[in-house]
């Protein structure tokens, strides 16, 4: 089942990028994405199942995406910017939209910490650069970023969103990951 639940949340994932989710009845985004409201029900349990997954998901490759521009990053405010330009393009915009709409709808309830995987990575790669991560600071670059895009997709611009972010890189008193005293 996981492959093929892989598969169908990759389809529902792009149509609902494509088409938004909103109020959207099940049976509609199935038949968009070529399956059955009974499929969709059968792999996620119900359309706050589906929704949670879709989060998941895209929570998950973002988390993968930082992970893969950081080989090439100099420095965390390097691999901000970076992430910021990917986020940023035109093709990807949709699945943010996406990503902030499900997280809308998710947030109505007790969920899954969805800044925690980014703390985590951020940890992960710190070791990589001899850094040592304040969870705060991280959770707040976090935040930051998901509520410059809020700005980007509720028609601000995104030159004006960067230079927003370029001075919020700006005020940080240090690198936002403080080097450690250790050598590797």
């Amino acid at each position: 089942m996981g492959r093929a639940r892989d598969e169908l949340l990759g389809r529902v994932t792009a149509v609902v990028a494509r088409e938004g989710l909103g109020d959207r009845s099940l049976r509609d985004v199935a038949a968009q994405a070529g399956t059955s409201h009974r499929m969709l029900l059968y792999h996620f349990g119900s359309r706050a199942g589906l929704v949670a997954a879709i989060v998941a998901r895209m929570e998950a490759d973002q988390v993968r995406l930082l992970r893969e521009l950081a080989t090439g990053a100099e420095s965390p405010r390097d691999l901000i910017r970076a992430l910021w330009e990917e986020l940023t393009r035109p093709e990807v915009l949709p699945f943010v939209r996406l990503f902030l709409e499900t997280v809308a709808l998710t947030s109505r309830g007790p969920g899954d910490d969805l800044t925690a995987p980014w703390v985590d990575a951020t940890t992960d790669l710190a070791v990589r650069w001899d850094l040592e991560v304040d969870p705060a600071v991280t959770r707040l670059g976090v935040a930051v970023v998901r509520g410059l895009l809020v700005d980007v997709l509720g028609g601000g611009s995104i030159p004006d969103a960067a230079e927003a972010l370029e001075r919020y890189l700006a005020s940080l008193p240090g690198p936002p990951l403080q080097r450690s005293g250790t050598n590797r």
